[in-house]
C-alpha cells in the first residue's frame, strides 16, 4: 500500500484509472442518457456513438457499463489500435474472436459473419465490439462498416458496436459522404465537462469508495480541484492524487487549499487565477470606448 493511503485510510485511489462498479460516479444526466442507449443495444444489436474530449471518462464510462452485463449472454470485443487500414480492423476482430483472419477482404468478411451468425443463431450470444480512438480510423473503413453491418439483406442487425472518440469522430460522421452510416446510428452520445457540483460529488464518493471515513480535502481544496481541473475527471485525479501525496510528505492528516495549490506546481499546472469580486456599493465600471 503506498504510504498516503495508509495515511488516510485509503484501500485504493479515490479516482481510479481502473473504476468499474460501485468505485465508478454515474450520477450525471449524460450517464443515465448513455446507460438506457447502451441497454438498448446490449438486447437489440445496432450502431452507438460517444464522443467526448480526452480525460473526461468515455472509456471508464464504456468499461464501467460491459463489466455490468452477464457474460455467458454476451461476448465484449474490444479494440482501439484504430490508425490502420479498414482491413487491418477486421484482421484484429477476427484475431480476438479466436480466428485466424483470411487474407483476401472478401473472404475476411464472409468469415467473420458466419462466426458473428454462430455466436447469435448456435449460442445465444450477443456480440458487442467496443471501437476506442474511433476518430483515427480510415473513411475506407467508415465506407466498409455501412455494408459489414449488413446482414440477411439487411433484415437483421447481429452486432452491437460503439465508436468512442473525441469530437472529431462526431463531425466526421456527420458528413454526406458517411451518409449512409450516419443513418445506422441508434442514438450519438456525447460527455461534458463536470460541474462545480458534479465535481465535488464525484471527489467526495470517490474518497469514500476508497475507505475515507472522514472528510480529508477541505471546501477550498475542492474548488481548487475543479478550477483548475475546469471539470476534467483525469485533470482532477491526477492533481488529487498529487494532493495527498503532498499532504503525506508533510506530515498532514487533511488536505487543505495550499496544499492542492502547491500541488499544481509540483504537476506544472496552471494555478487558478484570483476572482475578483467587485464591491457592490462601487460605482459600475466605465467601458472603454
Amino acid at each position: 500500500m503506498s504510504a498516503y493511503r495508509h495515511r488516510f485510510d485509503l484501500a485504493h485511489d479515490p479516482l481510479p484509472r481502473d473504476a468499474s462498479g460501485k468505485n465508478c460516479y454515474c450520477d450525471t444526466p449524460e450517464f443515465e442518457r448513455l446507460r438506457r442507449v447502451f441497454n438498448w443495444l446490449a438486447a437489440e444489436p445496432g450502431l452507438g456513438v460517444l464522443s467526448a474530449e480526452a480525460g473526461l471518462g468515455k472509456t471508464t464510462l464504456m468499461r464501467h457499463l460491459c463489466d455490468q452485463l452477464p457474460a455467458p449472454e454476451h461476448r465484449i470485443v474490444y479494440l482501439c489500435d484504430t490508425a490502420t487500414t479498414a482491413a487491418s480492423v477486421y484482421r484484429n476482430l477476427a484475431s480476438e474472436l479466436g480466428l485466424t483472419p483470411k487474407f483476401r477482404r472478401d473472404a475476411l468478411w464472409r468469415q467473420l459473419k458466419h462466426e458473428i451468425r454462430k455466436l447469435v443463431d448456435e449460442h445465444g450470444v450477443v456480440p458487442i465490439l467496443v471501437i476506442d480512438e474511433a476518430q483515427n480510423l480510415s473513411d475506407a473503413f467508415f465506407y466498409d462498416l455501412a455494408g459489414f453491418l449488413n446482414f440477411a439483406f439487411d433484415r437483421q442487425d447481429l452486432l452491437t458496436i460503439w465508436l468512442v472518440g473525441l469530437p472529431s469522430l462526431r463531425a466526421r460522421l456527420d458528413m454526406a459522404h458517411h451518409g449512409a452510416l450516419r443513418s445506422r446510428i441508434v442514438s450519438p452520445n456525447q460527455l461534458r465537462p463536470k460541474t462545480r457540483k458534479q465535481l465535488f460529488a464525484m471527489v467526495r464518493h470517490g474518497l469514500k469508495t476508497a475507505g475515507a471515513t472522514e472528510k480529508i480535502v477541505a471546501d477550498p481544496a475542492l474548488e481548487v480541484l475543479y478550477r483548475v481541473s475546469r471539470g476534467n475527471p483525469r485533470t482532477a485525479a491526477h492533481l488529487l492524487r498529487a494532493s495527498l501525496m503532498l499532504a503525506h510528505d508533510r506530515d498532514q492528516s487533511f488536505v487543505d487549499e495550499a496544499t492542492v495549490l502547491d500541488a499544481c506546481d509540483e504537476l506544472d499546472f496552471m494555478r487558478p487565477q484570483q476572482e475578483q469580486h467587485q464591491d457592490p456599493r462601487a460605482p459600475p465600471r466605465k467601458s472603454r470606448k
